[in-house]
């Protein structure tokens, strides 16, 4: 894809982790091509692009939706061998690499990296406007890039763009439907345990005593209100484990799972980038517990406009 004149084109070559953490990065460049007027191509989104209605048809994974669909997707099954073999990733790939190493095309063609001593680069920053005002594509090869405020301000259409297929969407609703029926607050509870028993050293692992500790904690902030709770976690989980709640369980489909939490009053979870998806999406206050010891207090909930750590 070139870009039309005028306008930059931004290729994002950079795999970060699983699905949510894809998800952040490419809505924040939505959000930046947004607010711009430029255009977008996410080629490390293909592992989850069937699995939306705006991607599983855009070969391209392209931001906006083009008005006519790509020939590559119009030829039965290439368009499945290009997402399949990731051939046009790897090639965004080492574009990416090389053109950081050899800046052939001077300022025209760049590759942005994040800004060295800093956590997060903030696509608003002087650095990164400097950086990509000249260029007509960037290669974008990292992942800590954020724009919280034009998230905030495009939420809606990003939200649109990530809309998923229906099937998931009705399995998400089905896992929410039933808690509504017999409460006047439904909590969502990540229970994020797999991988993060080793990563980090553990420091964000939390036993399932301390999320039902917290659960009962929370009942306890809503007075006179019947709360019940979906259970969201990458483990089997049982009400047996919740003495004393009201507790439904997830869709066993982490997207499913994802847009569940979505639907919920609130969320609870470790340091992850899944509940912080969940909050954006459905606009939920979200708390991020950073502490196996922490209190939950409904004043520390808020909305998360994909910018935390």
């Amino acid at each position: 894809m070139t870009p039309p004149k005028n306008q930059k084109l931004f290729s994002i070559g950079y795999r970060c982790g699983r699905l949510a953490n894809r998800l952040i990065i490419f809505a924040n460049f939505i959000a930046l091509a947004e607010e711009r007027g430029d255009h977008l191509i996410n080629y490390t989104f293909h592992s989850y692009a069937d699995l939306f209605e705006a991607t599983r048809a855009n070969v391209h994974c392209a931001y906006p939706i083009p008005r006519r669909k790509s020939w590559l997707d119009r030829i039965p099954g290439v368009g499945a061998i290009i997402r399949k073999t990731r051939i046009f990733y790897h090639v965004t790939r080492y574009a990416s690499v090389l053109i950081d190493r050899f800046p052939v095309f001077g300022r025209k063609v760049v590759a942005l990296r994040e800004t060295k001593g800093q956590f997060i680069t903030y696509l608003d920053s002087p650095d990164v406007q400097e950086k990509i005002r000249p260029a007509r594509i960037v290669f974008v090869y990292d992942w800590r890039f954020r724009a919280p405020h034009l998230v905030q301000k495009h939420g809606d259409k990003i939200r649109a763009y990530f809309r998923p297929l229906a099937t998931l969407e009705k399995a998400s609703r089905e896992a929410v439907e039933p808690l509504r029926r017999n409460a006047d607050i439904v909590i969502g509870v990540h229970v994020r345990h797999g991988d993060y028993r080793g990563w980090k050293g553990g420091k964000y692992f939390y036993p399932v005593e301390c999320y039902a500790a917290w659960m009962r904690d929370l009942v306890t902030l809503f007075p006179g209100r019947r709360v019940s709770f979906l259970v969201c976690s990458d483990e089997r989980r049982n009400a047996g484990e919740f003495p004393g709640l009201t507790v439904g369980f997830g869709t066993k489909s982490p997207v499913s799972d994802l847009f569940a939490l979505s639907r919920c009053d609130y969320i609870i979870g470790t340091k992850s980038t899944f509940p912080q998806w969940a909050s954006f999406y459905g606009e939920k206050p979200l708390l991020q517990i950073l502490d196996r010891n922490a209190s939950v207090k409904v004043e520390d909930f808020r909305v998360c406009y994909l910018d935390w750590d």
